[in-house]
Parts: structure tokens; C-alpha cells; sequence
């Protein structure tokens, strides 16, 4: 990995990016799938699908979590004066928001998608 700090932030957002996308495109198929019928499957499959969103939920929720670490820390490290360094710190701000709220919505769909499976 690079030791340029700015690099490293910018490796960072983007992988907070993308480990968002398989939970989204899951909840969002699974919902689709509830509507045509997956609410009547049987049990084996309920359960499967129960279990491939909660591990694709946690895998995705430590990467995020472990990223956003990683890039408040980074962005704390950086001292640049620079328009680059400064926009950076300000974006740093907001990484709770990846780290406790995006898991917490996640769990509440989870949830739902649930009763809607099992219920």
C-alpha cells in the first residue's frame, strides 16, 4: 500500500464504497423476491436466504467499520495545509455515519425482510 496519505484516504472511501454494494443489491433482490413468492418457499430456503444476508450484512458492516478506522485515522495523521488535506479532515467527520448508522439500518431491513420471510 501506498504511504501517500491522501491516496490512502481516497483507497479507503472507495472501499467503504463498494462493500456497501453487495448488502444493498441482496436486501433489494430479497425484497424482490419476497413479492414473487419466496415468503411461500420452503423452510431450507427461507433459511439460506436468511443466512446469505446476515453473513453479507457482517462481512460488509467489519469492512466498513475497519475502513472508516482506517480513515479517521489517517485524516487525524494528516497536518497538510493544503485545499486537498482540509476537504479531507471535513469528510472524516462524517464517518460514524458509516460505521454505526449504516449497520443499524441494515439490521432494521433485516429485520423486516425477516417477518416478511418467517412471519
Amino acid at each position: 500500500m501506498t504511504s501517500d496519505p491522501i491516496t490512502r484516504w481516497h483507497l479507503h472511501r472507495r472501499t467503504l464504497v463498494v462493500s456497501q454494494m453487495a448488502p444493498t443489491f441482496l436486501l433489494i433482490t430479497t425484497i424482490a423476491l419476497v413479492q414473487f413468492g419466496l415468503a411461500e418457499a420452503d423452510i431450507s430456503v427461507k433459511i439460506a436466504t436468511a443466512g446469505i444476508l446476515l453473513a453479507s450484512g457482517i462481512l460488509g458492516a467489519l469492512v466498513q467499520f475497519s475502513s472508516a478506522s482506517e480513515a479517521r485515522a489517517i485524516a487525524r495523521d494528516i497536518s497538510e495545509p493544503t485545499h486537498e488535506g482540509a476537504s479531507l479532515q471535513r469528510s472524516a467527520r462524517w464517518l460514524w455515519v458509516v460505521q454505526f448508522v449504516t449497520p443499524t439500518v441494515f439490521v432494521v431491513i433485516y429485520a423486516a425482510l425477516m417477518v416478511a420471510l418467517f412471519g
